[in-house]
């Protein structure tokens, strides 16, 4: 499902910051008759937009047209940077919800310099926020080289910048907006792999460069790529690289990629 975002002329900023909810309530219903609101998520919730539930992720982005209800399902504490705006100009096909991927720190370093240089310097920060809106248009364009990797690209975006934490399949299934059985379909048909196979794989991958290019200690890398125990990280290494962290980091295997 997509929504028509006009993106064509340059956007009027009226309210921009970062949001903090989920402190009293683990709900909240929001309604903003005629602005728009642009989000940059840091948590993991559900989104439900007219009804409908979206999946939220650290690093997923949204674009709620003028009138629609919109209810929050918090686990917490959560953060968001957040745009109310008026758009106008040309109309661009967009989906309600994506994922940000690896523009998560762009989107980050533009909407915050928003939000610090609106007050003195507004047209400015307007630039910025429409930059990161153009940026959000730029992650959801189709590929024609591999359409049964387009139709799970916010997936993929998700997998690559979520490796540290959990990566439940359900989550990334209602991310895409299928089922995780029709997801794990579309795994197969865009990698070979199941989801939970291209996850291990991805975390191998990632474990295999911080271990070859970095100093870092094994467990910090284990952490980063979101197995923190050593023992799982040891079988992780074997299963996906062939040998123990020691010796990838030694250069003794050959590199894995894709």
């Amino acid at each position: 499902m997509t929504v028509p975002v006009p993106l064509g002329g340059q956007p009027q900023v009226v309210s921009l910051g970062l949001g903090v909810h989920g402190q009293r309530s683990h709900r909240d219903r929001f309604l903003l008759p005629d602005l728009w609101a642009f989000h940059l998520y840091r948590y993991r919730a559900a989104l439900v937009l007219d009804g409908v539930e979206h999946a939220l992720l650290p690093g997923s982005v949204s674009l709620v047209p003028p009138g629609t209800v919109t209810v929050y399902r918090y686990r917490g504490v959560s953060e968001h940077l957040y745009v109310h705006l008026r758009l106008s100009g040309e109309p661009v096909g967009l989906p309600p919800v994506a994922h940000a991927g690896a523009s998560v720190p762009l989107l980050t370093d533009l909407l915050t310099t928003a939000v610090t240089t609106f007050p003195l310097a507004p047209a400015a920060a307007t630039a910025s926020v429409w930059a990161a809106l153009w940026q959000v248009a730029g992650l959801v364009r189709p590929s024609v080289e591999d359409p049964a990797r387009a139709r799970i690209a916010p997936v993929l975006a998700a997998v690559e910048s979520s490796l540290t934490g959990p990566l439940p399949v359900g989550e990334l299934a209602a991310l895409a907006g299928v089922s995780p059985a029709h997801l794990t379909r579309l795994f197969r048909a865009a990698t070979g792999r199941t989801v939970v196979g291209y996850v291990r794989h991805r975390r191998g991958v990632r474990a295999e460069h911080l271990l070859r290019r970095t100093t870092l200690p094994v467990a910090t890398i284990a952490r980063s790529v979101g197995v923190p125990d050593l023992q799982a990280f040891n079988k992780l290494c074997h299963d996906v690289l062939g040998a123990s962290p020691r010796a990838v980091r030694a250069g003794d295997v050959a590199t894995v990629t894709g």
